[in-house]
């Protein structure tokens, strides 16, 4: 049996996620090889609309270190981020992010607003697209063509 990749546990989070009702969106927080954070979307059990998994991982991340700074961490998530986890993934400092799907409509990161390339950004991972694109793209597709 091989080991599941960082990708394939957000993908399993996701699943998770879809499972609660919500968009199956996971993501993973990773240091020095290791699992710090999971979370998958929790926007409707939480009724927080900010409950993104990136975000929800960057705070589980950064209780766990001790520190909002996550420089020596890469993030993996299923779906491009929006702006709004882009900037948190920003303030994070986090070293990498590898994600699976774009997301032409709402991400932020190379689709939309662009936000590592804006001068206003403090800081910009190193990005890794389509990383699971295929998994994560079939999660979502699947997700809502089940809810129409």
């Amino acid at each position: 049996m091989t080991t599941p990749s960082f990708m394939d546990l957000a993908l399993q989070a996701a699943e998770t996620a879809a499972q609660a009702g919500e968009v199956p969106i996971g993501c993973v927080i990773v240091r020095d090889g290791q699992v710090i954070a999971t979370a998958g979307n929790r926007t409707l059990t939480d009724r927080d609309p900010t409950a993104h998994a990136e975000v929800l991982a960057i705070r589980q991340a950064a209780e766990r270190l001790g520190s909002e700074r996550l420089v020596d961490c890469d993030l993996y998530v299923t779906l491009e981020p929006c702006t709004m986890c882009a900037g948190a993934i920003s303030f994070a400092r986090i070293r990498r992010l590898y994600y699976g799907a774009a997301d032409p409509k709402g991400g932020g990161v190379e689709s939309g607003v662009r936000f590592f390339a804006s001068p206003t950004c403090h800081h910009a991972p190193e990005v890794y697209s389509a990383v699971g694109e295929t998994e994560a793209a079939k999660l979502l597709r699947d997700f809502f063509q089940a809810r129409r």
